[in-house]
């Protein structure tokens, strides 16, 4: 099944690319500059930086992220990232991001 892209953020757009209940895969693309707002979910979530440079925030802590570098986001952690260089994050979420279907 072929997922449609939807705007999120300014500059940002997300796409899932395989879901169950059990877990979700997700892609987003950044433009430069683009914000994740800081937010929290219930979700265990892991970001991968498939390409591009990323600032995450996670917990009040900051993270410099590049490509081939990943972070675990523990539930109900606040977190948010601002791109440095375009690119784009694979996410995954335990369980599936129902509010993203």
């Amino acid at each position: 099944m072929t997922y449609p892209i939807v705007p999120t953020d300014p500059g940002v757009t997300r796409q899932v690319l395989a879901d169950s209940p059990e877990l979700m895969v997700v892609a987003f693309r950044f433009e430069q500059g683009a914000e994740g707002t800081l937010h929290n979910h219930p979700h265990v979530q892991a970001t991968f930086v498939q390409s591009g440079r990323f600032a995450f925030h996670l917990d009040g802590k900051e993270h410099t992220l590049g490509p081939g570098d990943s972070l675990m986001i523990p539930s109900a952690a606040r977190h948010g990232c601002r791109c440095l260089e375009a690119g784009t994050l694979i996410d995954s979420f335990a369980p599936r991001r129902d509010d993203f279907l």
